[in-house]
C-alpha cells in the first residue's frame, strides 16, 4: 500500500467532511470530549491557503489534517517559536489503526526541516487521557493543560475545556 500526503482540493470537500463526521461520531462513542463540527468556509480557506492535507492510500482518501505556523490563540509563543502546528486529524474508520499519525509526523518533520521549523505542536481535549497516552507514545512530550481565549474565528469546540499540548522537536 502506497501512502501520499499532498494538499487538500476543494473537490474533496464532500469526502473530508464525511471524515470529520465520522470522526465526532467515534469521538462521541467513547468518551464526551469531541469537535462539534466546522464551518465549510473555514475548510476552504484551509484549502485555498494551502494548509489542508489529505492523506491518500492507493487511490482512496483515508484521512485529512490541517497546519498552521502560528497559533497564538493556544500557543502564546508562536509568534517566536518556528514550529509547525498540526490541527484536525481525521481517519477513516477502516483505516483505524494504520500509523496514519506516524505518517503525519514523518511528513511534518520533513515539512519542519525544509522551513527551518524546530518543533511539531498538537493539543487535544485535556480530558482525553486515551489520546494523550498516545500522542506521548508516539514521540511528543505532553507540556501540560492550558485554557484558550475562544474567538469566533475558532472551531466551535474550542469554546469550553481545557486542552492538552503537545510537542516534538524535529
Amino acid at each position: 500500500m502506497h501512502i501520499n500526503i499532498k494538499p487538500t482540493l476543494l473537490q474533496h470537500a464532500a469526502i473530508i467532511f464525511s471524515l470529520y463526521d465520522d470522526a465526532i461520531a467515534y469521538q462521541k462513542s467513547v468518551g464526551n470530549n469531541h469537535w462539534l463540527g466546522f464551518e465549510p468556509q473555514l475548510i476552504a480557506q484551509e484549502i485555498a491557503e494551502d494548509r489542508h492535507f489529505s492523506i491518500w492510500a492507493d487511490d482512496v482518501l483515508v484521512a485529512t489534517f490541517c497546519i498552521t505556523l502560528s497559533d497564538p490563540a493556544i500557543w502564546p509563543d508562536s509568534s517566536t517559536t518556528p514550529a509547525v502546528y498540526i490541527h484536525r486529524i481525521a481517519t477513516s474508520q477502516s483505516f483505524r489503526g494504520k500509523q496514519v499519525l506516524t505518517h503525519i509526523i514523518n511528513w511534518a518533520k520533513q515539512y519542519a526541516t525544509q522551513n527551518n521549523l524546530a518543533y511539531i505542536r498538537m493539543d487535544t481535549g485535556g480530558g482525553n487521557h486515551r489520546l494523550i497516552n498516545y500522542y506521548i507514545a508516539k514521540g511528543f512530550t505532553f507540556l501540560g493543560n492550558t485554557t484558550i481565549e475562544y474567538t469566533p474565528d475558532m472551531p466551535a469546540h474550542y469554546q469550553d475545556g481545557i486542552f492538552a499540548l503537545f510537542q516534538m522537536p524535529v
